[in-house]
């Protein structure tokens, strides 16, 4: 079995422009390369938004180097970048963005969704690029809920959002530059489900809600991260009551890591190429 290693409790929380209410969890408690291909956790827990005539969130800004992963809960997000991509994410929906080369992005929440406001949840992750990879061209892949893959599970337990990997020989919407498994299991009270990940991936939960216990053994409530060892290949899931739970699976990406800001290369020195290139204008134009 994959050994339970930590149970975090979210740190305070900070705000992401005026839109995104967050809690760092990747690198605060798990750093970039003992997480790696996860190089980033921001977890915007549940957070009541009052009406907005302006929309909140964060304006233009770059990244390079790797992919940023958006998934809605509660809420809705307006966003756009500079390689033509962008939308509307609404709840249960997951933007994959690959940044690569370099991308400007913006993201608000939806104008509409701003005038009357509410209950906002939302997870964006980091996931970094193979060194071969992070020049290459940025692109844009949109998951509507209801086109994500999804298992159901027997006994009326729930069902297995596939986002990206595989679960049960279901493949996972999005593809990936590197092997990792990405998907919400919503769980119905007394629902039991088994994982099961090479034992070198860096393998994770995200409690989004209700309690659960892992292994038989250790409890997890909303809003708590659960980081196991890289001991074994399979571990349970028990709801103890009605559940979602974000899994995240990865094999380690073994190169170096340079990060400041929005980019994350291999080397200081590209880090610094890549100031120079968004001050130069080559990460393209957006409004």
């Amino acid at each position: 079995m994959k050994t339970v290693e930590n149970i975090f409790n979210p740190k305070p929380a900070h705000f992401v422009g005026d839109g995104f209410r967050v809690h760092n969890f990747i690198p605060s408690y798990a750093p970039m390369a003992r997480m790696s291909p996860f190089i980033m956790l921001d977890y915007n827990s549940t957070h009541n938004f009052p009406p907005s005539a302006i929309p909140k969130g964060v304006g233009v800004h770059p990244h390079r180097g790797f992919e940023t992963v958006t998934i809605a809960y509660k809420g809705r997000v307006e966003h756009g970048d500079s390689s033509g991509g962008g939308g509307i994410i609404g709840e249960g929906d997951v933007q994959w963005m690959t940044a690569a080369s370099g991308v400007l992005h913006k993201e608000f929440h939806e104008t509409e969704w701003s005038k009357t406001g509410g209950d906002f949840q939302m997870v964006q992750l980091w996931v970094n690029l193979p060194a071969k990879d992070k020049m290459s061209a940025p692109k844009y892949q949109a998951l509507v809920h209801a086109d994500i893959p999804k298992v159901e599970l027997g006994n009326n337990g729930g069902i297995i959002e596939v986002i990206s990997g595989e679960y049960n020989g279901v493949k996972g919407g999005a593809s990936t530059f590197t092997p990792l498994h990405l998907m919400n299991a919503k769980l119905n009270k007394g629902a039991v489900v088994t994982f099961d990940f090479p034992a070198h991936y860096n393998t994770a939960l995200l409690i989004i809600s209700g309690n659960v216990t892992v292994n038989d053994t250790f409890k997890a409530a909303t809003d708590k991260m659960v980081l196991f060892y890289n001991d074994g290949d399979k571990f349970t899931v028990e709801a103890d009551d009605d559940a979602i739970v974000l899994v995240l699976s990865g094999e380690p990406i073994d190169e170096p890591i340079a990060s400041y800001g929005p980019f994350v290369m291999n080397t200081m020195e590209e880090i610094q190429e890549a100031f120079e290139d968004f001050n130069t204008g080559k990460f393209g134009n957006l409004v």
